[in-house]
């Protein structure tokens, strides 16, 4: 491995990195799923947010906070590499289906990123709290309620009025 890698810090910095690659591929997966939400947009919306939720408090998630978290005082540059590979372009590719959504009449026009974000917010500010920062599991009925009250907290504030629909 050593021949590869120059030394033990470049090796934790391609594990923290194959890690958050390996997070974000599952979450592009759930991401993915809103593409046809159906006719049930709030469903469809719960639904993605729980999954959503399931990868970010899945043992792989945990175990890159809470190393992000130990090491982010010896490795100042690791929380930027860690949000960018996960949080960050979560965000991104999250934004394209509020986009899209409110170009068919179901959300109302604005800003996507900043619809992305705060649905983002929304679902991991709550489940932060709840894990104690990722150190204790989260049962599934308590993921489900911060899904949902995510969910339609966001509809709230993003969804179009009846007679905005096409």
């Amino acid at each position: 491995m050593y021949n590869h890698l120059a030394d033990k810090e470049t090796l934790f910095h391609h594990a923290m990195e194959a890690a958050a690659d390996a997070v974000m591929a599952e979450n592009l997966a759930v991401v993915e799923r809103l593409r046809e939400p159906g006719d049930d947009l709030r469903a469809a919306l719960e639904d993605m947010a729980y999954r959503m939720l399931q990868v970010c408090c899945g043992e792989r998630s945990r175990a890159l906070r809470r190393l992000t978290y130990a090491q982010a005082a010896d490795f100042p540059d690791l929380i930027e590499i860690v949000q960018g590979r996960t949080a960050i372009r979560l965000g991104e590719a999250l934004a394209d289906r509020p986009a899209r959504l409110s170009l068919a009449g179901r959300l109302r026009p604005g800003d996507p990123a900043r619809a992305a974000e705060q649905l983002l917010a929304l679902l991991t500010g709550p489940m932060e709290v709840r894990s104690r920062l990722g150190t204790r599991k989260v049962s599934a009925a308590e993921t489900c309620t911060v899904a949902r009250s995510a969910v339609d907290t966001f509809l709230r504030a993003y969804e179009a009025a009846a007679t905005e629909h096409p």
